[in-house]
C-alpha cells in the first residue's frame, strides 16, 4: 500500500484486524459452501467485466468484510478455491487448495486504562482515544507495575549504522518509549540510515521486536501523521478488537509482554512532565550519540485479554509446468481485510474492495490467462491468496516457512495488492524500484504499452515492508511488487494525486471502501495486470533466474540459496 493510495495502496499494514463478529472456531470449509457465480460467464483472458465481477462478488456484504476465523472467511476460501477450480489449477498444497495456518486471537479488554506517575502526579490514559495496547505473549493477564519509562529515541540497534538507542543500561522491567521511522526522518538528516526511504528499523514491527530482545517489560511507539504515514485513526481502528498472531512455535520473533501507542498529546504532556520538550528530543533523537533519557515516570496497568486459538487458511492453486514442473513463478494477494465491527451504527462491514478483493481478482484473472495461453508454460504457476496480511503478514510468513515449492525453486515472486481504479497511467509504480531483476523483464514490458518505472512518491513510508512480498524477500526471493502508475493519462498527476488523497481520506480501512461500478475505470487496471502477467509469462517460459541488484541486503540469501540448490 502506497502513499498515492487509490492507485496502488498496502498500508498498512502491517496493522491488525479490528473488531469483528467470529465464532470461537472457524466454520470448517465443507460446511460453508460459496455463493454460485454461475450467472456470470468468464472469459478466457484478462478483461475488465470478469476482474470486477470477482471484486464484486469479494466485497460483497455477504463475505462479511473477509474476517479470518470468520464466517466471512468460509465463504472467501471457499469461493477463492471455485474459482481455482473453474480456471483449471490444480491443487497447490498436496491433494488440497488449503493450508492451514494456526493462529492466536487475541482481543484485549477495551477498559484498560494506562496509569501514569510523573513524580507523584497521577494519570490515566483512556484506550482508543489517548492509547492503545495488547499482547502477543498468548497470556490473558499481564501486569504491569511501576515501571520505569525510559526514551530511547527510534528504539534502533543497528550495528551497520553505528547507531544504538538502548546502549548503556539494562532493560529488564522497563517500559521504553520511542518514535516511529528511521532516526533522521524528523529532522530530515539525509546523511542517516537511507535518506528519505525507510528502512526496516523504521517500522513498528521492528521496534517491537527489538525491545523484546532487549527484555524491556513493554514499549509504547509515540504516533505522528508524518512518521507513521497514517493518522490516528488508523491506529485506533487497527489495534482494537481481535489481533491475530502465530503460535509462538511458528514465529522466532522476540515478543514483548504488553506493546502499543500513544498519541502525539500524550506524548507532550509525558516529556513536560519530565522537564523536557517534545519537540527537542526529536531533534536529539536524530542525532549520532544519542542516550537513553528517563522520562521520570512509571507506568502501571492490568490487561486482561481473552484469548482463542483457532485456524485460518493460505489458498493455494497450481498450473504444473509442461517441461519444468520442479521450478514456479508464484502470484500472490492477501484476501483477508478487517471484518465486521461489532457495536457500531450504521454500516459495519470493512468491505475492503480495493484493499485487497482486487489483488485476488487479479491474480485469478492472471491465472485465467496463463490456463489459456500456447503454449503453456514450462515451469509450474503458482497462486497464493494468504491470510492475516493486516495483522502483521502472517499468512505469508507461515508459507515461507512452509512452503508448498522449495523457496530455492521459486524463480521470483509478484504480489499485487490494492490495485488501481483510476484509469490509464503513463506509468507504472514499483514500490522498492531499484531492488531486483525483476525490473528488467517489467521494463520492456511497461515500454510496449507506452509506459515508464520510477518508484513509489513516499519512499519515507516503507511500504516495501507492509506487504506479503516481504516474508519473500527477508528469504532472498526476488520480488515484485508493482501496480497502478501516478501520471494518469486522464488529468495527470495532479488527478492521480488527488484520488490517492481521496481514497485515503475517505475509504482506507473504513467500510466505504467499496466496489463502485460508476467510478472505477478499469482499464488502466486491465493494463496493470497484462503487465504483470508478462513478467510471468516470460519467467515461467525460460530458464531465467533473477536475483537481487548488487548492493540490495536480501541478495546474499538469494546466493546462498542458490549455491545450495
Amino acid at each position: 500500500m502506497r502513499s498515492q493510495l487509490l492507485l496502488s495502496l498496502a498500508l498498512l499494514a502491517a496493522l491488525s484486524a479490528c473488531k469483528r463478529e467470529a465464532p470461537e472456531t472457524a466454520t470448517p470449509a465443507a460446511q460453508a459452501p460459496a455463493p454460485a457465480a454461475a450467472a456470470h460467464a468468464f472469459g478466457n483472458d484478462i478483461n475488465a467485466a470478469d476482474f470486477g465481477e470477482l471484486v464484486k462478488t469479494l466485497s460483497s456484504d455477504e463475505f462479511e468484510g473477509r474476517g479470518p476465523g470468520s464466517a466471512g472467511e468460509d465463504k472467501t476460501v471457499e469461493y477463492i478455491q471455485a474459482q481455482m477450480q473453474r480456471i483449471g489449477l490444480k491443487p497447490g498444497n498436496g491433494d488440497s487448495y488449503f493450508q492451514d495456518v494456526s493462529m492466536v486471537e487475541t482481543t484485549a479488554d477495551e477498559s484498560t486504562v494506562l496509569r501514569l506517575d510523573a513524580n507523584g502526579k497521577p494519570r490515566e490514559l483512556k484506550f482508543g482515544s489517548e492509547m492503545v495496547i495488547g499482547t502477543r505473549s498468548g497470556q490473558p493477564e499481564v501486569k504491569v507495575q511501576d515501571s520505569e519509562l525510559v526514551f530511547v529515541g527510534y528504539g534502533v540497534d543497528a550495528p551497520e549504522q553505528k547507531w544504538n538507542d538502548y546502549a548503556g543500561q539494562d532493560w529488564k522491567g522497563k517500559t521504553v518509549v520511542m518514535f516511529v521511522n528511521d532516526p533522521g526522518f524528523h529532522g530530515q538528516d539525509e546523511s542517516l540510515f537511507d535518506g528519505k526511504r525507510m528502512t526496516y528499523y523504521g517500522r513498528w514491527t521492528y521496534k517491537f521486536e527489538e525491545a523484546a530482545r532487549k527484555g524491556a517489560a513493554a514499549a509504547l511507539i509515540v504516533h505522528d501523521d508524518a512518521g507513521a504515514s497514517y493518522g490516528w485513526e488508523v491506529v485506533r481502528n487497527s489495534w482494537s478488537g481481535a489481533q491475530y498472531d502465530l503460535p509462538a512455535k511458528d514465529d522466532p520473533d522476540a515478543r514483548l509482554p504488553a506493546q502499543g501507542w500513544i498519541t502525539t498529546d500524550v506524548a507532550k504532556q509525558l516529556f513536560a512532565d519530565a522537564g523536557l520538550d517534545l519537540a527537542q528530543a526529536y531533534k536529539d533523537a536524530g542525532k549520532r550519540g544519542f542516550k537513553p533519557v528517563s522520562l521520570k515516570s512509571k507506568v502501571s496497568f492490568d490487561l486482561k485479554s481473552t484469548i482463542t486459538e483457532k485456524k485460518s487458511r493460505n489458498v493455494v492453486g497450481v498450473l504444473p509446468g509442461s517441461t519444468r514442473p520442479d521450478e514456479a513463478v508464484l502470484y500472490m494477494a492477501h484476501w483477508d481485510h478487517l471484518g465486521k465491527h461489532e457495536g457500531e451504527t450504521g454500516d459495519n462491514i470493512y468491505n475492503g474492495a480495493i484493499d485487497n478483493a482486487t489483488g485476488v481478482a487479479g491474480i485469478l484473472e492472471v491465472a485465467e490467462a496463463f490456463a489459456h495461453q500456447d503454449p503453456k508454460p514450462q515451469r509450474s504457476v503458482v497462486f497464493l491468496a494468504v491470510t492475516l496480511e493486516e495483522s502483521g503478514l502472517l499468512g505469508s510468513k507461515y508459507y515461507v516457512a512452509h512452503p508448498t515449492f522449495p523457496l530455492a525453486k521459486i524463480a521470483g515472486v509478484i504480489n499485487i495488492d490494492a490495485m488501481s481504479v483510476a484509469g490509464k497511467a503513463r506509468d507504472l509504480t514499483v514500490t522498492g524500484f531499484g531492488s531486483s531483476e525483476l525490473e528488467d523483464i517489467l521494463k520492456p514490458i511497461a515500454a510496449a504499452q507506452g509506459r515508464t518505472l520510477h518508484g513509489e512518491t513516499s519512499v519515507q513510508s516503507g511500504f516495501y515492508f507492509r506487504s506479503d512480498h516481504f516474508n519473500f524477500a527477508k528469504a532472498g526471493v526476488p520480488a515484485l511488487y508493482a501496480d497502478g502508475g501516478e501520471d494518469l493519462v486522464d488529468g495527470g498527476s495532479d488527478a492521480g494525486k488527488a484520488a490517492a488523497e481521496d481514497y485515503g481520506k475517505n475509504r482506507y480501512h473504513k467500510p466505504a471502501d467499496q466496489y463502485d461500478p460508476a467510478t472505477w475505470k478499469l482499464d488502466g487496471t486491465i493494463d496493470d495486470l497484462n503487465a504483470l502477467y508478462g513478467v510471468g509469462k516470460e519467467l515461467a517460459g525460460g530458464d531465467k533466474w533473477p536475483n537481487w541488484y548488487s548492493g540490495n541486503p536480501f541478495k546474499a540469501a538469494r546466493d546462498r540459496m542458490m549455491q545450495a540448490n
